[in-house]
């Protein structure tokens, strides 16, 4: 009997201890249930705001597509009109000239020209028929940029050769030569290039290359023209440039005291003294000996001046402002008087990044291989008559 009643109350504590099992398993399953109905109504919040997050971000977008492109299209007008404007400023300039760089006196200017005239009696006689001058720039590319901000680059001007020339800067001694305009264009740098190491640094950016050979200033308080036979690597000739107290001949590009220059007539010598300093001097050289054959002193002013080069005995001088604009020749001088200033059209070059420290007109090509910072150009030369005096 006591058995029974032990057994009967072990199941009855069984029962309990199962019952309050029951009861705490329950009670957690509801604690987890409202976790789970909490998570979901937190997730479910989340995700209508994040909807709502999204839609906002799409509008936004949407309206910044739409101001990008009201941005774009008023940019678009912006150019347009500034295109607009440099036409029609250069219209005016055209139709209005350029004014002088300095203001003087009319009479100063009369005696100035009797002076020259003067100076320059000696008539000049012709190498060539070469009667062209230029009558507008037909267009400008722009091969690439190599090197520093001033420099020259040419291909020979007397002869048919492909090669292409490269004077980095203003005081190096490393000449770069390549095969051909392609070449340079594709090379990386001056990596495909032949390097020719010149005896002797050059001075300014006012070298040429004439008839398989290279004309350089010597840099140096000494102005000496050297004559390098690039096929043999070797120093042909020189010549102290035969000229007192040489100032910079061009305002805008201090470095150059000479700029030599080739054209069908053969070899120059653009210049300036402190005895004419104001003006601009053009020399007549022997390409063989370095001799100076015949000098002028030109009515074309320094001031603001940037380059020249020389086009069938005609220096066209290149003008431009100390804050870079448009760069234009403004003065012309003939050695033959068969052209003026006055009849010479007003050619303004393509406005670009600076101001040019070289430019070098190929007879054959018709071209001027132009350096302005740093970029390689060829501007393309339309060409007319001089009229005969």
């Amino acid at each position: 009997m006591r058995a029974i009643l032990l057994l009967t109350g072990l199941l009855c504590l069984a029962r309990a201890q199962n019952q309050a099992l029951m009861d705490y398993l329950e009670r957690r399953l509801l604690a987890i249930e409202d976790r789970i109905s909490t998570w979901h109504d937190q997730t479910s919040r989340y995700a209508s705001e994040l909807r709502e997050f999204k839609q906002q971000m799409v509008g936004m977008l949407e309206n910044m597509d739409k101001d990008k492109e009201t941005l774009r299209n008023d940019l678009n007008g912006m150019s347009t009109r500034v295109e607009r404007v440099e036409r029609e400023m250069d219209y005016l300039e055209t139709q209005n000239g350029a004014q002088p760089c300095v203001d003087v006196d009319d009479k100063l200017v009369e005696q100035e020209v009797t002076i020259v005239k003067e100076k320059n009696k000696a008539k000049y006689s012709k190498l060539t028929d070469c009667r062209d001058m230029i009558s507008s720039i037909k267009a400008m590319k722009i091969l690439k940029r190599v090197g520093g901000a001033k420099g020259m680059w040419t291909k020979d001007t007397g002869s048919s050769s492909a090669k292409v020339y490269i004077f980095n800067g203003t005081s190096e001694d490393t000449l770069y030569e390549f095969s051909s305009i392609r070449d340079f264009t594709a090379s990386p740098g001056m990596a495909r290039a032949k390097a020719i190491n010149l005896p002797h640094s050059w001075g300014g950016s006012g070298h040429t290359i004439y008839k398989g050979h290279a004309y350089y200033v010597k840099d140096g308080k000494e102005f000496q023209v050297i004559k390098y036979d690039l096929q043999n690597g070797t120093v042909v000739d020189s010549a102290v440039f035969p000229a007192q107290e040489q100032v910079p001949v061009y305002s805008l590009t201090p470095e150059t005291y000479i700029d030599l220059a080739a054209d069908e007539e053969g070899l120059w010598a653009i210049y300036a003294t402190r005895e004419n300093e104001r003006n601009i001097c053009l020399a007549k050289m022997d390409p063989n000996t370095l001799d100076i054959e015949q000098t002028w002193d030109t009515p074309c002013p320094r001031e603001n001046a940037e380059a020249a080069f020389v086009i069938c005995g005609t220096v066209y001088v290149v003008y431009n402002t100390k804050l870079p604009s448009r760069s234009r020749v403004q003065c012309v001088f003939d050695v033959s008087d068969m052209v003026t200033t006055d009849e010479a059209p007003l050619v303004y070059f393509p406005k670009r990044y600076g101001a040019h420290s070289s430019l070098k007109y190929n007879p054959l090509e018709q071209l001027i291989y132009a350096w302005d910072d740093g970029y390689q150009i060829l501007y393309k030369l339309i060409m007319k008559k001089k009229l005969e005096v």
